[in-house]
């Protein structure tokens, strides 16, 4: 997917700091599939900020159910920020509802002071607009863009973890995803070359098998059986914080940074400490139900 990546001025210590903590987010063949992966007590934690459903809009007052999105996100950018994460996801539904080209400018313009410390990686839903969305966030060569017909596909690498981002978007401000056959076909000729390491994925939909899930939900999970090494979908859409677990994959539903659709759900955006051995989850919640604000929920791999 396309991403902002630290400004110049930025860029010496953003390359400290990444070579500090061990990462390489930018793939390019750091380090060769198959290879040893170090060992279990050396390698620090992969530290991610993840958020969802956005839905800015072109009118920074545009409110809904009393939630003004874009004051939301502005919020928790400078929170996101001072963690300095290793990386952002935000999984899809960025845009208000139908990605317009000035929904697009105001979400670059929101998350500018993040992109500065930390590469931040954009996904797509079903309120994105691909072609407009690329005229504000076109791709990037220093991160890796498999080529997947008609779709926008993101790996980023560290030393013990593999990230796969997807692209669910199918109609523009339609429920419905799909990832669709190219995509798929992709998964299963990539997948069978990353048992070096764990691998997790992030999709803007829900994997349920209704009609506003993802439509190939189940397919997607045929696909992943033989691979042990992929451990946790990651997906937004519901506005739901939630975590599940369908065999031996968590499933972890992300919580709204834009609004949620019930109160007894928490608006607000997730830290994740990615280990060998699983993943420690913080969220973080400023709207909403705030019950579990600061909580740490930690997964295990199976």
């Amino acid at each position: 997917m396309p991403i902002l990546l630290p400004h110049p001025q930025n860029r010496r210590a953003f390359l400290k700091t990444a070579t500090l903590g061990g990462a390489a987010l930018f793939v390019a063949g750091r380090r060769t599939v198959g290879s040893p992966a170090p060992s279990r007590s050396s390698v620090p934690d992969f530290h991610l900020a993840l958020l969802s459903d956005t839905h800015i809009p072109a009118d920074r007052n545009n409110a809904y159910r009393g939630f003004r999105p874009w004051e939301n996100l502005a919020r928790i950018v400078p929170e996101m920020a001072a963690v300095r994460p290793q990386a952002a996801i935000l999984c899809g539904d960025a845009a208000r509802l139908e990605g317009r080209p000035e929904d697009y400018e105001q979400l670059r313009a929101l998350l500018e002071p993040l992109a500065a410390v930390t590469p931040v990686h954009i996904a797509l839903g079903n309120h994105d607009d691909r072609a407009n969305f690329l005229r504000v966030f076109p791709p990037r060569a220093a991160v890796h863009h498999p080529a997947v017909g008609g779709k926008h596909v993101t790996v980023i690498e560290f030393a013990t973890l593999r990230v796969l981002v997807l692209d669910s978007l199918l109609y523009v401000d339609k429920v419905a995803g799909l990832l669709g056959r190219n995509q798929r076909e992709w998964l299963a000729r990539y997948l069978p070359q990353l048992r070096d390491r764990a691998a997790v994925l992030f999709v803007h939909h829900t994997l349920g098998d209704g009609d506003g899930d993802l439509l190939d939900a189940d397919r997607l999970f045929a696909l992943l059986e033989p691979h042990p090494h992929v451990k946790a979908i990651f997906f937004g859409h519901s506005h739901v914080w939630q975590v599940q677990r369908r065999g031996r994959l968590q499933l972890i539903n992300l919580p709204a940074v834009g609004y949620n659709f019930r109160d007894q759900d928490p608006v607000g955006w997730v830290e994740a400490r990615f280990r060998p051995e699983g993943v420690a989850l913080t969220l973080h919640a400023f709207g909403g139900n705030r019950a579990d604000d600061g909580r740490t929920t930690t997964l295990s791999w199976l």
